[in-house]
């Protein structure tokens, strides 16, 4: 993996340019998808309910997991778990866990280590969560999970008007 002690900088540096903001969004993922030399990039939001995390926008879920990813329920699956629970949900292998946070559905995305990191605003609320994945097992340092959690505030800044 790259040096990521920049990617928060060059993120809003990339989020500041242009006025599309789906291919702001688009770009930003890819930014980090590349800085992470990841296999996918997913950024949900969490719906105004609270109940469900719609996807903003994702880079390399295979098209069935993209269809499946478009709404998941909070306490389902790794982003699910990770807005009920406040807090990054990280596997080493996904494709041998056997904790049930991982849906089934999961493993067909060929990714073992992965990690999706809660953005939470000042009331202590998940409102977004971020996600990667890689191709081989891999355990996510805490500057790696600072750094999402840093890129997550920055992708959510850039839906506010």
């Amino acid at each position: 993996m790259k040096k990521i002690v920049n990617l928060p900088n060059s993120l809003q540096e990339l989020m500041s340019k242009g006025s599309d903001l789906s291919e702001k969004i688009n770009n930003g993922l890819n930014l980090i998808y590349e800085e992470f030399d990841a296999s996918n990039c997913t950024f949900h939001k969490v719906d105004d309910d609270g109940l469900f995390l719609s996807l903003i926008g994702q880079i390399g879920l295979p098209e069935k997991i993209a269809a499946v990813a478009v709404k998941i329920p909070v306490g389902k699956g790794m982003a699910g778990i990770c807005a009920e629970k406040k807090e990054p949900v990280t596997m080493c292998n996904l494709q041998t866990d056997n904790s049930g946070v991982a849906r089934p559905a999961a493993k067909e995305t060929r990714v073992e280590g992965a990690v999706v990191v809660p953005l939470l605003n000042d009331s202590q609320e998940v409102i977004a969560t971020i996600g990667i994945g890689k191709s081989e097992e891999y355990e996510y340092s805490e500057e790696e999970l600072n750094c999402l959690g840093e890129c997550a505030r920055i992708l959510m800044d850039s839906l506010s008007p």
